[in-house]
């Protein structure tokens, strides 16, 4: 482990005597459900070690899933912010109208942040404009970034690589892209919302690393033992040539808990799955955007049933005409939705779930051996805690690049192929699941990730790098005087 701090305590105690319990605020995106979940994980490990945490909310997004979140956690404060005036036309993709409600909301976040005079605020990615907000009333100011190491890594590079081209990144197609600790990366597999160097996204997108990069840290959901490569290129300043390099705090994995308590009824695919072999079933699902078109349907469930295999698939709307419009629930026809006599055939082997099903705790249940995945972040997280291999299957987003780093940093996933020409055909998705379950190959797979999930737990133990991390930044907001300049270590775990 190496460690640089302002001083010399250990971290098995906060050993802190401060008569006023310190306020951190985290400035969460609206509307962003993948991002909201973590921030809440990790607020409520800051309070277990004696912090106060609100969270900030801009006034957009659902007011019944907020009130669930609230009443789930009783030990966060949360404050929505008053409904912003939504940006002018102008924003090119959903990216940036979030950009644009974060930075619509400043005004009220200034004056929330100067009532509460917190120890620290902590931001997003997509509230970055909130950072010159915190360095003007002096608040130290760090990131948590919900994705992983390597994606970081190569944010981190982005203005180096800037400065060698003036060319988009849709220019290059599928050229490859390099930078500091990470596999090549074809261009054509970067987030779309980057691609296009004169479009508004980009730029917003292109403006965070200089902010990253003069934040007090970044606290990012994943752990060095499972990124080491991406962790030392960005501690030793290679992905920030000629830039400060920002004090670095790998806390994760952060997950969700464990669905318990009264009134929560088990999921009637958790008893369905209590009746299959150990790791024989195969658990597709793909997030809560992750929609096809009825053909792709189609195709996954022809594969499944050639493949011969236990399977637990969550379908959700299929979009119809442009890929934004999905049929409503009274619409569907599930005998036209999968091929003729599918669910009939498939009934003793499969289970088709519509729209959600508990992930976390299908993932952790012993009959699971395989999970197919669109690659998002919290969901990798959750496979890696449950030693899952995965089969990786990216939509959207930053998603193609974590396959990458999946397949071939991390090697815990395979990639199904096809998924970058916008169709996995049924013959793919028999072979990989077959594969996946049957192969010493997919066994070989299956003991990488069950090494991973012991790496991932051992990090969040008593004494592991994560744990230590979180205790060492946590006493640094408890012993903060309200100064900009108050303690700014660097953890690498």
């Amino acid at each position: 482990m190496t460690t640089v701090q302002n001083n010399n305590t250990t971290p098995t105690s906060l050993g802190d005597n401060n008569a006023r319990t310190k306020l951190v605020v985290i400035y969460a995106p609206p509307g962003m459900a993948g991002h909201l979940f973590p921030t809440v994980e990790f607020g409520k490990l800051l309070v277990a070690q004696g912090l106060e945490v609100t969270v900030v909310l801009s006034g957009v997004g659902d007011a019944d899933d907020l009130t669930r979140i609230r009443a789930a956690n009783p030990s966060l404060s949360f404050h929505c912010l008053p409904t912003p005036m939504l940006p002018s036309a102008g924003a090119d993709s959903f990216e940036a109208k979030v950009f644009g409600l974060a930075h619509a909301s400043l005004p009220d976040l200034r004056d929330f942040l100067r009532s509460a005079s917190p120890a620290a605020l902590v931001i997003d990615f997509f509230c970055a404009s909130a950072f010159d907000v915190g360095a003007e009333l002096g608040i130290p100011t760090y990131f948590f970034l919900t994705t992983c190491i390597s994606v970081v890594a190569f944010g981190l590079y982005q203005p180096a690589m800037d400065e060698q081209t003036t060319l988009s990144f849709r220019d290059l197609g599928g050229d490859l892209v390099h930078a500091p600790g990470l596999p090549p990366i074809p261009a054509d597999h970067l987030p779309a919302f980057t691609l296009d160097r004169n479009s508004l996204s980009t730029k917003l997108f292109r403006d965070v690393p200089h902010q990253l990069c003069n934040s007090q840290g970044i606290i990012v959901n994943s752990c060095r033992s499972l990124e080491p490569r991406a962790v030392d290129a960005i501690v030793s300043g290679l992905c920030t040539p000629g830039r400060p390099t920002p004090p670095l705090y790998c806390i994760g994995p952060l997950i969700k808990p464990k669905e318990v308590g009264v009134g929560t009824e088990r999921h009637e695919c958790l008893a369905w799955l209590d009746g299959q072999p150990k790791a024989s079933v195969v658990f597709l699902c793909f997030g809560s955007s992750g929609r096809f078109g009825t053909e792709q349907i189609k195709q996954m469930a022809a594969g499944l049933e050639t493949s011969g295999q236990r399977f637990l698939w969550v379908v959700r709307r299929p979009v119809t005409g442009d890929e934004h419009h999905q049929l409503a629930v009274d619409e569907l026809d599930l005998d036209a939705l999968f091929p003729t006599g599918f669910l009939h055939r498939t009934r003793e082997r499969g289970l088709v779930v519509m729209s959600w099903a508990p992930q976390r705790d299908v993932l952790a249940h012993g009959a699971v051996g395989g999970f197919v995945t669109h690659c998002g972040w919290n969901s990798v997280m959750e496979a890696v805690m449950a030693g899952v291999p995965m089969l990786a299957w990216p939509l959207y987003a930053e998603q193609r690049m974590n396959k990458l780093f999946l397949v071939e940093g991390m090697q815990l996933a395979v990639a199904m192929e096809g998924y970058d020409k916008q169709m996995v055909e049924a013959e793919e998705v028999a072979a990989k699941v077959r594969w996946l379950i049957e192969s010493d190959g997919g066994r070989e797979l299956r003991q990488r990730t069950h090494a991973a999930m012991r790496v991932a737990k051992d990090a969040l133990d008593k004494a592991g790098e994560s744990t230590t991390a979180l205790v060492h930044l946590a006493r640094q907001w408890k012993n903060a005087d309200h100064d900009a300049t108050a303690a700014c270590g660097l953890i690498i775990d």
